[in-house]
């Protein structure tokens, strides 16, 4: 006879194959909990999937059939449900899951060691799986991004970098800023030099832009008297500026050569 449907001896009577089908459903429903966490979700009807598991479990140990049709139906409810899970801004808990798992664990780990109680044994593994799962979405959740400097960036002490993220050619339509960075810059407004302003960065269609790709570029709309521009970008933590000086288009005829 298979040995999978032998009763376990921790969980007797549950079987090896009840067992493994549970264990299954339960990875399963883990790595749910992951892939919605990375979309910046988190479970709110899914929770019931541990009451369903622990019914599947009781129903066998407790001898109650009716109780595993029960616990089928929670799991089916915890996985349809439509608002199983719900976006959130904010990043899930790690304190409770952490409790849980601890506690959980301690409780296995004395039942284990005692004489076999079941039930007791199936509250311990569900604690441990809950706390799993609230530190799998808690560390799986994307961490938010750096917020853009906003208009304080324009009074605050800005760092000017060692070696220049952002580029700047001049033609007939304005100033044409290049981000030369290997990385995605965060915009937050610029100023003709030796001007007191403010603008919005803008692209070439005339859309405010608040980051810059690397290699992409922006339209800044100066005039031909204009003899540079101020740049402000980077998180609002660290501001940045960026600094260009030329010769004004007005003036070329005053240029002299060195």
């Amino acid at each position: 006879m298979n040995p999978l449907l032998f009763p376990l001896e921790p969980l007797y009577p549950v079987s090896g194959v009840l067992a493994l089908s549970i264990a299954l459903i339960a990875a399963y429903w883990l790595v749910r909990i992951g892939r919605e966490a990375r979309r910046r979700f988190v479970p709110t009807v899914a929770w019931w999937t541990l009451p369903g598991l622990g019914m599947l479990l009781a129903a066998a140990i407790l001898d109650i059939p009716a109780l595993f049709g029960v616990g089928a139906a929670v799991l089916l409810l915890a996985e349809f449900w439509p608002g199983a899970y719900r976006r959130t801004a904010d990043r899930p808990p790690f304190a409770w899951p952490a409790v849980g798992v601890v506690i959980g664990g301690a409780l296995l780990l004395s039942v284990l060691r005692a004489e076999p109680q079941p039930l007791l044994l199936v509250l311990a593994l569900l604690l441990v799986l809950a706390g799993g799962a609230g530190l799998l979405a808690s560390a799986l959740y994307p961490r938010p991004a750096p917020a853009a400097p906003g208009f304080l960036a324009r009074w605050n002490t800005p760092v000017v970098p060692e070696w220049p993220e952002l580029n700047v050619t001049l033609s007939e339509r304005g100033a044409h800023l290049k981000n030369v960075s290997r990385g995605k810059l965060l915009l937050a407004g610029w100023s003709p030099a030796g001007v007191n302003a403010w603008y919005r960065v803008r692209g070439e269609d005339g859309q405010v832009v608040s980051e810059l790709r690397a290699g992409q570029e922006a339209l800044l709309p100066v005039s031909a008297w204009d003899s540079g521009i101020r740049v402000w970008y980077g998180a609002a933590e660290a501001p940045r500026v960026f600094r260009a000086d030329w010769t004004p288009a007005a003036r070329a005829a005053e240029r002299v050569l060195n």
